[in-house]
C-alpha cells in the first residue's frame, strides 16, 4: 500500500486545512481515484503510519466517509472501502439521473441569478482545471458544481435527497479517465447554458443523460451485460413485470466471506 496516501508527513501538516481535515480529504480522494479499491480493508495502524499521523484522526476519518457512504464497517471485517453490487449500481444511477434532470429543469424555471454566477464561477475553475491537466482538483470541483446546481432548484426537499445520494455513491461519479473528465466538464457547460436559457425540457434531458452516460462509464468497468443503462432507454419507472437479476458483487469490489 506504500506510496498510495500522500506524498509526505510534511504536506499533512503544512496545508491550511487541520490535520484531521487533511487525514479525511487524503483517504477520501485515495477512495474517490480507486488507489483504494472497493471492499479493500482500512486498517487504521497501516494508514496511520503511511500518513505519518497517530490512529485517532485516522480513525476520526474513517467515521466521517462512513457517514458519506465511502467507507462501510462490519462486525467481522471492521472498515473497508464500500463495495457495490452492480444490480445496486445500476439503481443508483437510474434514480439519480430521474432526480437531477428534474432539479435541472426547476433550475432552468426559477433561474437565480446569484445562484447561477456561483456555478458559472465553478465551471470556471473547472474547465481551467482540465486545460492545465490539474485532474486531482475535479473531484472537489465536481461535487461544488452540483451542490450549486441543487441549490438552484430551490427545492430543499429535493436538494437533501440529491446530497445524501451523491455522498452514498460518490465514487460512481468518480472518473479518473482524462478524456471522461473533459467530456464531464463539457456537459456540465450545457447544462448551465439550458438553465441559463430557461430551456426546462433541455436542461432536464441534458443533466439525466450526463448521469447516465457517467454511471455507462463505471457500469462498463464492471463488464456488466449490454442490457445495461443506456441513454435510449432511461427508465421513467420500473417495470414491475420484468425479472431482476440475481445480486453480484462488482467486479472492482472484493466478494464477502
Amino acid at each position: 500500500m506504500a506510496g498510495r496516501l500522500g506524498n509526505s508527513k510534511r504536506r499533512l501538516g503544512d496545508d491550511y486545512l487541520s490535520l484531521h481535515d487533511r487525514v479525511i480529504e487524503e483517504l477520501r480522494q485515495a477512495i474517490l481515484s480507486r488507489r483504494l479499491k472497493p471492499g479493500e480493508r482500512l486498517v487504521e495502524g497501516r494508514l496511520a503510519e503511511e500518513l505519518g499521523v497517530s490512529r485517532n484522526p485516522v480513525r476520526e476519518a474513517i467515521r466521517v466517509l462512513t457517514t458519506e457512504g465511502l467507507v462501510e464497517v462490519t462486525a467481522r471485517r471492521g472498515a473497508s472501502v464500500l463495495a457495490m453490487t452492480d444490480e445496486e449500481a445500476r439503481e443508483t444511477i437510474e434514480v439519480r439521473a430521474l432526480l437531477e434532470g428534474q432539479n435541472a429543469r426547476l433550475a432552468a424555471r426559477r433561474r437565480d441569478q446569484d445562484i447561477l454566477a456561483r456555478i458559472a464561477a465553478v465551471l470556471n475553475e473547472g474547465t481551467v482545471a482540465v486545460a492545465a491537466k490539474r485532474f486531482e482538483l475535479l473531484s472537489g470541483l465536481n461535487q461544488q458544481f452540483h451542490n450549486e446546481l441543487a441549490a438552484a432548484g430551490r427545492n430543499r426537499v429535493l436538494s437533501d435527497l440529491l446530497k445524501r445520494l451523491r455522498e452514498r455513491t460518490a465514487m460512481l461519479f468518480a472518473p479518473t479517465d482524462p478524456e471522461r473528465q473533459a467530456r464531464t466538464w463539457d456537459e456540465h457547460a450545457g447544462i448551465l447554458r439550458a438553465i441559463i436559457a430557461g430551456d426546462e425540457r433541455a436542461a432536464a434531458t441534458l443533466a439525466a443523460e450526463h448521469v447516465m452516460r457517467a454511471g455507462a462509464d463505471f457500469l462498463a468497468t464492471l463488464h456488466v451485460p449490454e442490457d445495461g443503462p443506456s441513454l435510449d432507454t432511461m427508465p421513467a419507472r420500473p417495470d414491475p413485470a420484468a425479472a431482476k437479476p440475481r445480486p453480484r458483487r462488482a467486479a472492482v469490489g472484493r466478494t464477502k466471506k
